[in-house]
């Protein structure tokens, strides 16, 4: 696909929801190698990808001040302004250097001198953000789940290949040694045939603060901004921030969460980063308070279409644990443990399989800038691992067995279940190549 290509003005403010990303916004290679003078950071110009981070409160400040993307930022942008004034002031602090504030990203993607960005903000922010930066020209780190919904997966998918844009899923165990290499174990047969995967997530961490009433928003926060695309709700301190994560409206839960992290590992392993299971089923348990939405409890049955079983949950041990027909392989980060002798010392032949190798998923995402690669956890893998996640949430609120066809990627024979791979988006917010 050719990247050369300007978006008439007209159809950026039909694509963004009625707001303009700026004439400015050239669709074409990087322009991180048109740096004319040192950086303050004493790197060589043709060094630095100008970064900028939409998201700073919680996640995006760990990105912030990674050591191999701190000489990269040149921005940051948050709806709370004072996630954004923090993180300038912490990050001069530290590294004597100023960078750009915004409040809204549309403003940070129409800066000529930004190459790439970074997207924490809550999963329901995930989709928009980055189909606007690969239209704008910008290459992509996206936090994982990728989505919200099933649909949005596709939508950036279709952004990334049109406008050829890096997206990296920031599902950073794939740049974890033990992980890969218990993938490529399971993967040349050394714990012989699968039998099943046991998936473990965490509970609810939600807050000891008692219940809080609504009321009106802070005034460094703009709280229309932060809801988007999502429905109309007043606001609540116990919804916003960390706490999105446990509402239908922005997130699905730990299994969301966790599982997007543990489950695109099982995805790798299973060599189906092009697929996914063919049915999922879903028990739950939920908050007797009411204080959020999404299960304090739940187990989810995944069967996928080479007949493995796939059990996530609560219930199971932190991390992934294969169960082959000649013993088990246990990772989470930190520990890889098997039970059959060998499998851990003895080197892959070079007629096993032998993965993607990333030593860190950050600078795999900057050298792919460069080089123009695909990433380790590309969009379209993000994708699929995170539609994992949506199809086990969907089983659970709909209390159906859902029938999946991974091919074609639609539910089979359910309406109820098929409706909820996308959602209408609140006017005037708009979600291009929907």
């Amino acid at each position: 696909m050719k990247t050369g290509k300007k978006i008439p003005r007209r159809e950026f403010l039909r694509r963004s929801g009625g707001y303009a990303l700026g004439a400015g916004a050239v669709l074409s290679a990087p322009t991180l190698f048109l740096n004319k003078v040192k950086a303050a950071s004493g790197e060589s110009p043709n060094e630095l990808i100008r970064v900028g981070i939409i998201g700073v409160g919680g996640r995006g400040r760990g990105h912030l001040f990674a050591y191999q993307m701190r000489k990269h930022v040149v921005a940051v942008c948050d709806v709370d302004k004072k996630h954004v004034t923090k993180a300038q002031a912490d990050f001069k602090k530290a590294f004597g250097r100023e960078i750009r504030g915004y409040t809204d990203y549309r403003k940070l993607l129409e800066a000529k001198d930004i190459d790439a960005v970074v997207i924490a903000t809550p999963d329901h922010w995930h989709a928009l953000p980055t189909v606007n930066a690969c239209e704008a020209g910008k290459d992509v780190y996206v936090e994982k789940p990728l989505t919200l919904t099933i649909h949005e997966g596709w939508s950036m998918i279709k952004a990334a290949r049109r406008y050829n844009r890096v997206v990296q899923t920031g599902s950073q165990q794939r740049s974890d040694s033990r992980f890969r290499r218990a993938c490529e174990y399971v993967r040349s047969g050394r714990l012989g045939k699968i039998r099943r995967i046991y998936v473990g997530v965490p509970g609810v961490n939600w807050t000891k603060e008692p219940p809080a009433p609504d009321s009106p928003p802070p005034p460094e926060l703009d709280y229309d901004f932060w809801l988007g695309p999502a429905p109309w709700r007043p606001y609540n301190k116990h919804r916003v921030h960390y706490y999105f994560r446990f509402f239908w409206d922005y997130s699905g839960g730990q299994l969301t969460n966790w599982g997007a992290h543990h489950l695109d590992i099982a995805q790798w392993a299973l060599g189906m980063d092009e697929s996914g299971p063919v049915e999922a089923y879903g028990r739950a348990e939920y908050d007797p308070q009411g204080r959020y939405e999404v299960p304090s409890w739940f187990e989810i049955d995944y069967t996928y279409p080479n007949g493995v079983k796939l059990l996530c949950g609560q219930n199971h041990r932190m991390g992934v644990t294969f169960e082959g027909q000649d013993g088990i392989l246990y990772v989470t980060r930190g520990k890889i443990q098997c039970t059959v002798k060998g499998v851990l010392e003895e080197p892959l032949g070079a007629n096993e399989v032998h993965l993607y190798e990333s030593k860190n998923h950050y600078e795999n995402w900057l050298e792919c800038i460069k080089t123009r690669k695909r990433p380790i956890s590309d969009v379209a893998i993000g994708h699929r691992s995170a539609t994992v996640c949506h199809l086990g949430n969907i089983s659970i609120r709909t209390g159906h067995r859902v029938k999946w066809d991974p091919k074609k990627e639609q539910v089979v024979g359910d309406a109820a279940a098929a409706s909820m791979v996308s959602y209408q988006y609140r006017a005037p917010w708009k979600l291009p190549f929907a």
